[in-house]
């Protein structure tokens, strides 16, 4: 069944709740409620360009973006550019796009995958989260991969990056593919809060985080981040959070499926990762076929 005609199958005055009928049909509930984040006009433009500069420039801080966008025709300062690249997610301080403040209350796991030989699927999956334009507005969407595979195991989108988003997609990952031994994240405070951890911990996992200003840390994130703007979402500029969640829908399908790596002796993650799991790890009604 598509996803537009699971959709069609919810029923917002229906005895079960939302969130029961999207398990049920196996649909992101982020996909019925949420909606682009509205912002001025030519803010959105700013971040819209500050976005893809990003991807080309990701040690450029907020002084060099300022000049970029200056450069671009556009009169602005440090504080306004500063601020557009907070609500993105991206801090100046910080080498890469950090989608998320660190909390100062909350513990930090060492970098565990510093020398690390990645053999197997299952061994290490990492996740992150984006800022994904709009036409009038934006979003956030968070991925779970393999590393070895660069399987993309789960993903969501969401107008807020609260941890119990990041938790949701978290266990629907550990329940469709079992679990791995390691779980990389940066040090954003929905990856370091206790609710997020501790289902790692209760599941024997170990948490590993990037060190702040190491862009190389989570690079195979910000290469599958780099894939799905540039391949999908800067060329469709969804409208909405349905279109956003059925184009995402299509393009990781096409990425697990179809897309050959190089990296991968020009096979796809869907092979790989099947090929490395064994057949206790998978469960095949719910991996992408």
């Amino acid at each position: 069944m598509s996803l537009s005609e699971r959709r069609k199958m919810v029923e917002p005055g229906h005895a079960l709740s939302l969130v029961s009928q999207s398990a049920l049909l196996g649909l992101h509930r982020s996909g019925l409620y949420y909606r682009p984040v509205a912002v001025d006009e030519e803010d959105l433009a700013l971040m819209a360009l500050l976005d893809k500069q990003y991807l080309k420039t990701p040690f450029y801080g907020y002084r060099k973006m300022t000049v970029f966008l200056q450069g671009e025709g556009y009169r602005v300062n440090h504080k306004r550019v500063r601020r557009l690249m907070r609500i993105m997610g991206i801090e100046a301080i910080y080498s890469c796009p950090n989608t998320s403040q660190p909390n100062k209350a909350h513990k930090i796991y060492p970098y565990l995958l510093r020398g690390l030989s990645i053999t197997r699927a299952n061994q290490v999956w990492a996740t992150d989260i984006t800022y994904v334009p709009m036409q009038k507005g934006f979003m956030y969407l968070i991925a779970i991969i393999d590393l070895y595979s660069r399987y993309v195991l789960e993903w969501s989108i969401s107008n807020t990056m609260e941890s119990q988003w990041c938790v949701q997609t978290l266990k629907r990952a550990l329940l469709n593919h079992g679990k791995p031994a390691l779980f990389n994240t940066d040090q954003g405070s929905q990856f370091t809060a206790d609710v997020f951890v501790e289902v790692l911990l209760s599941r024997g996992i170990q948490p590993s985080m990037d060190g702040k200003g190491r862009a190389i840390d989570n690079i195979f994130v910000e290469r599958l981040w780099r894939s799905v703007k540039y391949e999908d979402i800067y060329l469709k500029a969804y409208e909405d959070g349905w279109q956003l969640e059925k184009g995402m829908d299509t393009y990781f399908r096409f990425y697990n499926q179809e897309r050959i790596h190089q990296s991968l002796q020009y096979k796809t993650p869907k092979q790989v990762y099947r090929e490395s799991c064994s057949i206790e790890t998978i469960h095949p009604e719910k991996v992408y076929n």
